[in-house]
């Protein structure tokens, strides 16, 4: 990969925000997925959503929009964005929690580093709450699943 197409890199290598004052506004969604894997016990009790430190779940949902909502913040060269909808589910397949999330706005940049982020937060909850049962949890295969543009209607 040369530098040229790294786009957070000036032509002399420097770190540098990508202009985007010229790109038109337009419909952009994100979908990221990730996973967690988690010893019977602590999947259990995330079934019953029945952590010591309160609801697994909730926490792990508000961890993820608020990631969402202040990716700029840890990502020193992403753009803040108006975030209009922050969509959180988490699953249980096959021994580890799963969870997806999808970002939206109306922007001139696209919302897969808050989608990732929001990922990497929810599952970084659901670590912190069930540490007490299961020190070898393992969280894996983040990522992006779905980036999309469009014109707004109207």
């Amino acid at each position: 990969m040369s530098e040229a197409s790294l786009t957070h890199l000036g032509r002399d290598g420097r770190p540098r925000m990508v202009a985007v004052g010229d790109k038109p506004v337009l419909r952009r969604t994100a979908v990221a997925r990730g996973r967690i894997r988690l010893n019977a016990e602590a999947l259990e009790l995330c079934e019953r959503d029945a952590g010591a430190k309160g609801s697994v779940s909730a926490v792990a949902t508000l961890a993820a929009i608020g990631a969402a909502k202040r990716t700029s913040d840890i990502i020193p060269l992403c753009h803040q964005l108006p975030l209009e909808r922050v969509d959180v589910n988490f699953s249980i397949v096959a021994g580890f929690i799963v969870c997806e999330a999808e970002v939206a706005t109306h922007a001139k940049t696209g919302v897969e580093m808050e989608a990732l982020a929001a990922v990497f937060a929810g599952l970084l909850a659901v670590y912190d709450m069930c540490k007490a049962v299961d020190r070898e949890m393992v969280i894996s295969d983040v990522r992006l699943v779905r980036k999309d543009k469009e014109q707004p209607a109207g």
